[in-house]
């Protein structure tokens, strides 16, 4: 269970993207595949993780607001409201919850308080359990 969902709204579940994941498992890198599918959160998640593994902090926070913004476009066609659970366990999510995760990172990089403590926010309203799921990766 996501935590308790008290105030009923239901969870919002992205769809699977199926050929991002087919692409990623056949070897595709991620830089490659933001050109052809510039929607995918995990994209974009992806490639500010690999930014912040090469202390490419700027460009971190650049793909990973990129794929936030990409993320919330997805999940208000899923129908999210602008609140409500938005759970980790469900995979297609995680490309989202990644990028918003990454942008908090990154915003604490560059001293973005403010954003920092509003995507914290954001993040455990949306998953409680998702945080602690990305540190583990």
């Amino acid at each position: 269970m996501v935590g308790e969902n008290l105030l009923g709204i239901p969870a919002t579940l992205l769809p699977e993207e199926t050929d991002v994941l087919a692409r990623l498992e056949a070897g595709d890198e991620a830089v490659d595949l933001a050109a052809k599918f510039p929607s995918s959160s995990l994209v974009w998640a992806l490639l500010a993780d690999e930014a912040h593994a090469e202390g490419r902090t700027v460009e971190s926070y650049a793909y990973a607001r990129v794929g936030y913004h990409r993320g919330l476009d997805a999940l208000r066609k899923a129908g999210w409201r602008g609140q409500g659970p938005v759970p980790w366990s469900h995979e297609p999510n995680r490309g989202f919850l990644r990028s918003l995760y990454a942008l908090g990172r990154a915003a604490a990089a560059i001293g973005e308080a403010e954003e920092v403590e509003r995507i914290g926010k954001f993040l455990n309203d949306s998953d409680p359990s998702a945080r602690a799921a990305i540190e583990a990766k």
